[in-house]
């Protein structure tokens, strides 16, 4: 079995392959996968397919740990944002050539903490949020 940090570097490669192929790379996400950011109501048994061509999608970014773009959904603009390890699958449209992963262990919600305020942690239990950096003094 893989290393979890080569799956980048297979989705990358088993995308620029599809699309030198002329083939329409699409990739099957685990949507409840925490930071997965996805329009609601397109998905099926908790996962949703997503067409990831340069035709579906702009600004596709595929870094180490997160894929990022912006495509349209019933006609609405979206972003959307899925980490690299909620990503079950990827491969070819047309010919379902491509490389499956093991489905993702999804991790346990971490017990709520006392400190920080409980109107804080209200709000933001709701939302999943991409981790970002932040300065502390």
């Amino acid at each position: 079995m893989l290393p979890e940090s080569a799956k980048s570097y297979l989705l990358n490669a088993i995308y620029q392959w599809c699309v030198d192929q002329g083939h329409t790379p699409y990739i099957l996400v685990v949507v409840a996968y925490p930071g997965v950011s996805v329009p609601s109501g397109y998905e099926k048994d908790g996962r949703m397919i997503l067409d990831v061509s340069p035709r579906a999608c702009h600004g596709l970014s595929m870094a180490d740990d997160w894929i990022s773009f912006n495509a349209r959904f019933g006609g609405v603009a979206r972003t959307v944002d899925v980490p690299m390890a909620a990503v079950a699958a990827i491969y070819a449209a047309e010919t379902q050539e491509g490389m499956g992963f093991a489905d993702p262990e999804i991790p346990a919600a971490p017990p709520p903490s006392s400190a920080g305020g409980g109107a804080e942690n209200a709000e933001t239990s709701g939302k999943r949020e991409r981790p970002a950096l932040r300065v502390v003094k």
